[in-house]
């Protein structure tokens, strides 16, 4: 395949037939695709963290009910 160099980018290529631009530089997708990786598993971790916070009201409020149960001789 036969790709145009792009001007001032010497990472970057243009592919005639589709006209899209193909970076090159296989270090740059490397360090591009770990960093999606840290990115996404940072985002499952804060929703884990926000899923057992919500879990932990939810009993907390459970157990003052039945603290005030308790308390009032139910």
């Amino acid at each position: 395949m036969n790709y145009e160099r792009v001007k001032d980018h010497s990472d970057l290529v243009r592919d005639p037939e589709t006209g899209s631009i193909i970076n090159v530089n296989s270090l740059d997708y490397e360090k591009y695709v770990a960093r999606r990786k840290i990115k996404n598993e940072k985002k499952v971790k804060t929703m884990n963290m926000e899923e057992d916070l919500a879990r932990l009201k939810d009993e907390m409020n459970e157990i003052k009910s039945l603290l005030k149960e308790l308390v009032n001789g139910n």
